[in-house]
């Protein structure tokens, strides 16, 4: 997979840039790219699906913060993040953002596009997935069942009854639009508005559907693919593009957003792609050192505890940790050393303790670095 450009790079300009700046940068790639401008181009096409996924992203406050924080793994891109499927296409552009050049892309002065009548936008869906951090860790296919908006399978998604087909509308003649010309002091004056009609689709439903009732759509579920890449944390989403509500009468579809959280575990606490585990040894173990089992996420280690072992002794295991969600490096596993003391001693037991109490060895007399650990606890779980 090709690496995608930085969305600032695409729109050319700083990463400070205002939510002004943004939209006049991307007008002006849109206008340079525009497939009426350059037919038959695929290269200036693609250029133009870049720019308005770009543009789709830094114009939303939420989605921009994320992007400025995980790069393009926080925001699923609408145009081959990952999770995304298909991608976003001239027609979703023209939907999503005809209205930045006053409503139509005719604006621009070429082309036929500003004629092109209605298409209705299905509503975007927000689920929410828990996983665990070993599927965190290796990243999981999930088949997830959603209850939407699906076309229907009496009408085929038209609206129309079967047997019959919608009409074209005879207030615009199908193009969705009306122009009206006004005589004024100044001359006369153009007005283009959407068909009072048809309401901008071009088409009337003359017999409805019985199912659907002409709507195109109705209630029901499916089964969806979730492919979730390893590393990815709460606060980051992933787009699947027209996976979301279908649109009325053979509209386009809404995406769907999925966001994440995460299951407790029963050993571990998360910190970014760190892990933090407390081991308890007893005093002799402290005492005397030795080798220790602890878990991981991938099974059971032995590690080596030093003779003198200190409570509160942190030990790092390099590379046991979580990946990153772009798949370069990975988190460590932290082990906090808690020295167990028990709490009922046998009458042997008891006189042991004395004696080693007698000895100057067992006088407490901490380190420097030793001073400091509650800070280093406080630091740790806060």
């Amino acid at each position: 997979m090709a690496t995608k450009r930085d969305y600032y790079e695409i729109l050319e300009v700083p990463r400070n840039a205002s939510k002004e700046e943004i939209k006049k940068a991307y007008r002006k790639q849109a206008l340079k790219y525009h497939p009426d401008r350059n037919p038959g181009d695929k290269e200036a096409e693609e250029k133009f699906k870049e720019a308005a996924e770009a543009y789709e992203v830094l114009s939303d406050d939420e989605k921009r913060a994320r992007y400025d924080r995980y790069g393009h793994a926080g925001v699923g891109g609408a145009n081959g993040g990952f999770g995304s499927e298909g991608g976003m296409t001239i027609e979703d552009i023209f939907a999503h953002f005809g209205d930045i050049f006053g409503g139509h892309f005719g604006g621009f002065g070429f082309g036929s596009r500003g004629s092109e009548r209605r298409t209705s936008k299905g509503q975007n869906l927000r689920i929410n997935v828990k996983l665990t951090l070993e599927e965190i860790a290796k990243g999981v296919e999930k088949k997830i069942k959603v209850n939407k908006y699906i076309p229907c399978d009496a009408c085929g998604g038209t609206g129309s009854a079967k047997g019959s087909s919608p009409s074209t509308c005879s207030t615009c003649h199908g193009s969705g639009m009306v122009t009206k010309i006004t005589n004024t002091f100044l001359g006369q004056m153009q007005t283009t508005t959407t068909c009072p009609t048809c309401g901008g689709e071009g088409k009337i439903i003359t017999s409805k559907c019985s199912k659907c009732y002409g709507e195109g759509i109705i209630k029901g579920d499916e089964i969806i693919t979730l492919n979730i890449p390893a590393g990815v944390a709460e606060g980051m989403q992933m787009t699947l593009s027209r996976k979301g509500n279908a649109a009325r009468r053979g509209g386009i579809n809404g995406d769907l957003i999925v966001t994440f959280s995460e299951e407790k575990h029963p050993d571990f606490i998360r910190d970014g792609n760190d892990l933090l585990y407390s081991l308890h040894i007893s005093f002799p173990q402290a005492v005397m050192g030795g080798y220790v089992e602890v878990p991981t996420l991938e099974g059971k280690v032995k590690i080596k505890l030093e003779p003198g072992t200190q409570p509160g002794k942190i030990l790092r295991l390099k590379g046991k940790g979580l990946p990153e969600v772009n798949g370069y490096g990975k988190g460590d596993m932290l082990v906090y050393v808690n020295v167990w003391v028990p709490r009922n001693l046998t009458r042997d037991e008891r006189k042991i303790i004395e004696k080693l109490a007698e000895s100057s060895s067992f006088v407490p007399n901490p380190e420097p670095d030793e001073k400091n650990i509650f800070e280093k606890i406080r630091g740790l779980f806060s």
